[in-house]
């Protein structure tokens, strides 16, 4: 009984796939000029607007892949060349419109209403013209002809007969079958043509997917389908193989999807097409292992790889991958010989399925070649927009950064609340993730603990001793922010021991800062940490840019000995020469910066 059913089911999605399919309906000496696929209905059909206002004759149908393709035609398969040569060169079409059978064409929405089954169309013969006679307008350059007639459905076949049918295959028909397997992620072995327990487990589990009766052995209708699906997804995606000779790379690349758009090493830039969402580089550099993790961590400060995401690093390769919410991406790179090559691929969360199939073909296809790697000196990016940019693309930047000081030999960083208080991700000195270990919003202070085992030059020694009022302090700070790689030392005064309403736990200073200073240290001329910078209050009262706080050194032992930690007492005498004092800051203050 059930396969009875299932025989049934066969049939009628044959007929509805000849009904829908122009395929079925065309003659073989014709074919379609395919010029534009969209992803979603409503582009397509603008899109298959503007062309009818243009050329007329346009027609609409979804593929196979889900996409919606525009084209012209159908037209004669031995005019079908010149013509759309014609249309390109003037300029009418894209120039990467191709041919197409129409095998992968399911319904028809263009024109709205429109019969599932085109007209058979050719080109309109061109007037002869003398010298001198201006060329007519280019009205309606394809015309109705006699309407196409079906063929005949595939007859239906027993396990025996379709046994029978597939051993008659040609070697290349059944590596094309275990291709398309592949490609829809049903099998994962050696393309050999060779028809084992693997493909037979692949083929059912195909069967069952679709709602086909599982034999584990293809009918010729089935064999159809498969490789007609197949051959469409590849079409929507027009995947090609590009020998990018400036680079030195040979890859299958999404040309339907992703166009060629400009150099800039060590990157290649192909740019998104028809709104496909999806991106790739092209990496090709000179250098040797110290130039490929320069380029790991580089690549991860990037908005195309979102932190989200694994990260693996050999000795002579790496493999990043990141996503969020709007996008995913995948990247690659190896050492070879003083060249570094590989690739990017960047797509939306959406696409995930599609984009892995164009990910492996990526990954199986690469080749570097020639031993080169792309010249420094192209590209024509201007210095203004290079900045902010690596290598024309935009730097993924926190929210904020602020400063922060280590405490210990461990790597513990003191900072201001404030710097941390609402962040999804903490870094130090823009590449250590850090957790928040306490926070105690009465004094302003923070810790953090590094994710991963630091071991700091240098680390903080408090002045245990009361300061001397009107003494000379230097607060060390990321005043900038992440634009500088490292502190700045900003010189003032010790004004007084108390706030100005007599606050206690805060010295007052008469020191001009900015935002980024704020968790920096106050240090008093021997090098001894006085206290830890506030940020500046906001409020009605605006105090003079001079006036600053710090929290004081009795009142951040109080909030550490709370969590049992103790800190290093100083016991440093006289003034230390001023560069001395910088490079002592330089080794202990520490740039905090918040994500989200």
């Amino acid at each position: 009984m059930n396969k009875t059913i299932s025989a049934l089911w066969i049939v009628i999605g044959l007929m509805g796939w000849q009904i829908l399919t122009v395929q079925g309906a065309l003659a073989q000496d014709q074919v379609w000029l395919q010029v534009e696929a969209q992803p979603n209905l409503r582009d397509a059909q603008s899109r298959a607007r503007a062309y009818a206002t243009e050329l007329g004759d346009v027609a609409g149908f979804r593929l196979s892949s889900g996409w919606y393709a525009i084209v012209l035609g159908p037209v004669a398969r031995d005019e079908a060349p010149d013509l759309l040569s014609g249309l390109v060169s003037d300029g009418r079409v894209p120039s990467d419109s191709f041919l197409a059978d129409g095998s992968n064409f399911r319904q028809q929405f263009w024109p709205v209403g429109g019969a599932a089954l085109g007209p058979r169309l050719t080109p309109t013969p061109a007037p002869a013209q003398g010298l001198g006679e201006p060329e007519p307008e280019p009205a309606n350059i394809l015309t109705t002809a006699v309407p196409a007639t079906e063929v005949a459905a595939l007859p239906l076949e027993t396990p025996a007969e379709a046994r029978r049918a597939e051993a008659a295959l040609a070697v290349g028909d059944r590596q094309l079958l275990q291709t398309a397997l592949k490609w829809f992620g049903f099998y994962a072995s050696a393309v050999d043509g060779a028809f084992g327990p693997g493909t037979r487990k692949a083929m059912g589990d195909w069967q069952a997917e679709r709602g086909f009766e599982v034999t584990g052995i293809l009918t010729s209708a089935e064999r159809q389908s498969l490789t007609s699906d197949y051959q469409a997804d590849l079409a929507a995606i027009g995947l090609q193989k590009v020998r990018e000779d400036t680079a030195g790379i040979e890859i299958d690349l999404p040309l339907a999807m992703v166009s060629f758009d400009h150099y800039d090493p060590p990157f290649v830039h192909y740019k998104e097409k028809a709104g496909s969402g999806m991106s790739v580089l092209l990496i090709s550099q000179a250098g040797d292992q110290n130039t490929l993790f320069g380029l790991y961590d580089l690549m991860q400060t990037l908005q195309i790889v979102p932190p989200e995401g694994e990260r693996s690093r050999e000795d002579d390769s790496f493999t990043l991958t990141g996503q969020n919410v709007t996008l995913k991406s995948h990247t690659y790179a190896a050492l070879n010989g003083g060249l570094i090559k590989g690739y990017t691929l960047i797509w939306r969360p959406e696409d995930e399925t599609r984009a892995a199939r164009i990910l492996a073909a990526m990954q199986s296809s690469f080749t570097p070649f020639g031993g080169r790697a792309m010249d420094d000196s192209i590209g024509n990016q201007t210095e203004e927009q290079r900045r902010g940019l690596l290598a024309g693309l935009e730097v993924r930047r926190p929210d904020f950064s602020r400063s922060g000081f280590y405490v210990d030999e461990s790597g513990l960083v003191l900072t201001t609340g404030e710097a941390v208080g609402n962040c999804a991700r903490i870094t130090l000195d823009g590449a250590v993730e850090a957790d928040l270990l306490l926070s105690d919003p009465a004094s302003g202070v923070a810790l953090l603990k590094p994710r991963a085992a630091l071991s700091p030059q240098s680390f903080a020694e408090f002045q245990m001793r009361a300061p001397r009022l009107q003494s000379e302090v230097a607060v060390a700070g990321y005043s900038y922010e992440d634009q500088l790689t490292l502190p700045t030392l900003t010189f003032g005064t010790l004004e007084d021991l108390r706030g100005l309403n007599g606050e206690t736990g805060v010295d007052r200073l008469a020191v001009e800062v900015l935002p980024g200073d704020a968790g920096g240290p106050v240090l008093d001329s021997s090098g001894a940490v006085l206290g830890l910078l506030l940020p500046r209050q906001s409020g009605n009262r605006v105090l003079p840019d001079e006036v600053n706080y710090a929290v004081d050194v009795a009142a951040i032992q109080a909030v550490l000995a709370a969590s049992g930690l103790t800190v290093a007492e100083s016991t440093r005498q006289g003034s230390m020469p001023a560069q001395e004092l910088s490079l002592l800051a330089s080794k202990m203050t520490v740039l905090v910066s918040c994500w989200n």
